[in-house]
């Protein structure tokens, strides 16, 4: 398996790894070669669910798991947090027909390009290191789920509140080495080819906790399946 993609995320027309990984929402392993030749598949490589915006995208894309098995689309969510404390997390927040696998490695992270960014005091180099000046000075602004825009950092913690969400030492241990984890979100043909992805590498930082619209999911879908 290849370790970062020199260039960044893998992109368009790039041949996707194959990854092992182990399950957390049924027995056993996932394989990425289980789908080629299949069908294609939406892969979501998300950081721990200490992150309760993934957590949020997470949910998004179960939402969306029906229509695009409608599709022929597959899905696929890989976070990075030990296999009991996801079990347990979804055991008592069941998403149905969620498909779901442990990377408390970030394995896949590293195949698929996603740096882990490395938070620094002032000095920033995206998307290798960040400064908390820049973290800090971004706002992100969630309707119905925070009052009024505010910086990043602020907003996780009010929103793990919200959530009655407690850090546990699983947690605080992937926090340590992975909290600068990018996610991505990657389309895969049958073949294993990436036709579609978003992450939170592009735009020098201003992606960070953002996502793609459903809308913007099911149209590259579309042409996947198609």
């Amino acid at each position: 398996m290849s370790e970062l993609h020199v260039d960044g995320p893998l992109r368009p027309g790039d041949r996707a790894p194959n990854i092992v990984l182990d399950a957390i929402t049924r027995q056993g392993k996932i394989a990425l070669d289980d789908f080629r030749g299949h069908s294609p598949i939406l892969v979501g490589l998300f950081r721990g669910l200490h992150c309760p915006f993934c957590r949020r995208h997470i949910a998004a894309q179960a939402q969306l798991d029906i229509a695009l098995r409608e599709k022929g689309v597959e899905c696929l969510t890989v976070v990075n947090t030990p296999i009991e404390r996801a079990r347990l997390y979804f055991r008592y927040h069941p998403l149905p027909n969620l498909l779901a696998a442990s990377d408390p490695e970030r394995i896949s992270h590293r195949a698929f390009g996603l740096p882990n960014l490395e938070f620094t005091e002032s000095e920033t180099e995206w998307p290798r290191k960040v400064g908390m000046d820049v973290v800090t000075s971004m706002q992100v602004d969630m309707p119905g789920e925070l009052s009024e825009p505010m910086n990043r950092i602020a907003a996780a913690d009010l929103l793990n509140q919200k959530d009655g969400y407690e850090i546990t030492e699983a947690d605080e241990r992937m926090i340590a080495t992975g909290n600068g984890q990018l996610f991505g979100q990657f389309l895969l043909d049958r073949e294993g080819i990436v036709r579609w992805s978003f992450t939170e590498v592009p735009e020098g930082g201003r992606r960070m906790f953002g996502a793609p619209t459903s809308q913007e999911l099911m149209s590259a879908a579309s042409q996947v399946a198609g």
